[in-house]
Order: structure tokens, then C-alpha cells, then sequence
């Protein structure tokens, strides 16, 4: 749950900056200059594959290494924070979300985006909560905290993360 929860706030992290960024009109780079949305895009991919050989790379979570996990919060939060920057999706995301709910007659488009920044992030982190309770309890429940552990987790997890890197470096072209 801790590794979860740290990752979630460098995700919020991470959200935040991009939402901020949208909000100010630094996104719009990504639809006035293509070439620096395939670069964070290869950048994010590359990032990506570098998670999954870490992931294969390290030895299996038993009941007797869960305490290392509070030394490398800080690494974990850190992990959550440049995945969400490092996603060009989430800054397309909240440059095509925000604009539609900014009011520039009403003024203060700071606060404005810092308000709606904050919704969404609310939003975000009650489901996300919820995900990483239900994934601690799962954990739990297949006895992934016994002793001993086992790899098949870890050769999911870089899984995922190589094909997220694929679908970022081929995406679908409508």
C-alpha cells in the first residue's frame, strides 16, 4: 500500500504539472511543433522499457523485503512522476479537457485552471485509492507477502510496461 500510495502522489505530481501547463497554454507546443510530441512520446517509451528491465532485473517481493520499500518511497514517488510527465496523452488530455471549462470574461484563469486542476485530481486520486486498496488486498489474498515471492508478478508487470512503450512508439493513426 505505501509503495501505491507514494507512486499516486508522483503521479498527482506529475498531473498537476501537465494540467498547469495546459492551463497556461505551454501544452499547445505539442500541437504547433509534432516533432516535440514524438520526442516526449519516445522519451516516455524509452523511460518505459527502462521500468520493465528494472522490473525483470530485480528479485521477486517476499514478506521480508517489504521493508526496503520505505527506504525507496522516495524512488517509487519519483517513478509515478516521471511516468505521468513523461506521458504526452496526459498533457494532450488536459489541453483538450481544460480550455472547455475556462471562462476568460470571468478572469482569473489561474485560478480557474489551479480549481479544475484540483477537481480532476481529486477525482484521480479517489479511484485511484480505491485501485490500490483493492490491489493490496489482491496482493494479499494470492499470498504475494509470503515468503519466498515469486517472479510471475514481476514478469507481468515489465510486460505491461514494454507494451505500453510499443503502443507509444506505434501508435494507432486514424
Amino acid at each position: 500500500r505505501k509503495a501505491g500510495f507514494a507512486a499516486l502522489g508522483g503521479a498527482l505530481t506529475g498531473c498537476f504539472c501537465h494540467a498547469m501547463a495546459a492551463g497556461l497554454g505551454l501544452s499547445k507546443l505539442f500541437l504547433l511543433v509534432p516533432v516535440a510530441f514524438d520526442i516526449v512520446r519516445a522519451a516516455g517509451a524509452v523511460y518505459l522499457l527502462f521500468l520493465a528491465w528494472q522490473v525483470l532485473r530485480s528479485s521477486p517481493l517476499s514478506a521480508e523485503k517489504t521493508g526496503a520499500w520505505r527506504e525507496s518511497l522516495w524512488a517509487v514517488a519519483r517513478q509515478g512522476l516521471f511516468t505521468n510527465l513523461l506521458n504526452p496523452k496526459v498533457a494532450l488530455f488536459m489541453l483538450a479537457l481544460l480550455p472547455q471549462f475556462m471562462k476568460p470574461e470571468a478572469g482569473g484563469l489561474f485560478g480557474q485552471v489551479l480549481i479544475l486542476t484540483l477537481i480532476q485530481m481529486g477525482t484521480g486520486l479517489v479511484v485511484n485509492v480505491a485501485v490500490i486498496l483493492a490491489a493490496a488486498k489482491a496482493a494479499s489474498w494470492l499470498g504475494l507477502k509470503g515468503k519466498g515471492g515469486t517472479r510471475w508478478p514481476n514478469i507481468l508487470l515489465a510486460t505491461v510496461f514494454s507494451l505500453l512503450a510499443l503502443r507509444l512508439v506505434w501508435p494507432e493513426r486514424s
